[in-house]
């Protein structure tokens, strides 16, 4: 990871992409959502993620992994379905999860790369 970006391979990998609103009762949120994020990391197939959140509690997470397969064992991953069932009861109001091949990508400005 460069700073606060993920290093990924030069080409044909995934991005989990999730969007979502919290609730205005959010307490509790923080801590897990930065569980949940260490988690992932660790993951096998895992590459790294980035997130952000605005001041309307709107965020994106994108995470990067090798495969399919990677990202189906997540989703199966005991302490991450109860943050998706916690999520879904309590903080989100809604979300949107998507799921990307990446084909290619760049970085720059300086010294712009070609991935």
């Amino acid at each position: 990871m460069t700073g606060r970006f993920t290093e990924t391979p030069q080409n044909h990998y995934y991005a989990v992409i999730f969007s979502s609103q919290l609730s205005e009762d959010d307490a509790g949120y923080g801590e897990m959502g930065d569980k949940m994020f260490e988690l992932a990391c660790e993951q096998p197939g895992c590459f790294g993620a980035e997130s952000a959140r605005d001041g309307t509690n709107f965020g994106i997470t994108v995470s990067y992994w090798d495969s399919e397969e990677s990202i189906a064992a997540w989703k199966k991953n005991a302490k991450h379905l109860v943050a998706q069932s916690v999520g879904i009861d309590r903080w989100y109001t809604h979300y949107e999860l998507r799921v990307a091949r990446i084909e290619r990508s760049y970085s720059g400005p300086k010294g712009r790369s070609v991935k």
